[in-house]
């Protein structure tokens, strides 16, 4: 079993600026409510980036976000891996993705910090994955 951790992109951090803002603000007006708003968006950061992975298990590729198994993938029925920007909504923290194609019209975005290792290790598995990256 192989697990790669999710890219995080500065992007995220934006994400959140404006309940950070508040909070801020918040603290400014001598409100203690602040306090918990920077809190708890810093530790959502940290959770959210640290529980963020990919897991390659004998045949199957596991896509993790939080507590959730996004996606359970066999890796003998992925066709096509390709480089995306795709904003769509994934588990993934970052803009640099590859896209996952798999059965006959499923895929899932995601980000690997090594993404080069991630697809040797998919291409070891499947020799038959068509990857244009």
């Amino acid at each position: 079993m192989k697990i790669y951790k999710s890219k995080v992109d500065w992007w995220l951090g934006l994400v959140l600026v404006y309940p950070i803002f508040r909070s801020f603000a918040s603290i400014i007006e001598g409100e203690w409510i602040g306090y918990i708003g920077i809190v708890l968006c810093l530790l959502f950061i940290v959770f959210i980036s640290k529980s963020t992975r990919y897991i390659i298990s004998e045949n199957h590729l596991i896509v993790k976000c939080m507590f959730i198994v996004n996606d359970k993938i066999e890796i003998s029925k992925i066709r096509k891996i390709e480089k995306t920007n795709s904003i769509l909504s994934s588990p993934a923290l970052s803009l640099d993705r590859i896209a996952i194609k798999f059965n006959k019209y499923d895929e899932v975005y995601i980000s690997p910090k090594e993404s080069q290792a991630f697809i040797d290790e998919l291409l070891k598995i499947n020799p038959e994955i068509e990857s244009t990256i």
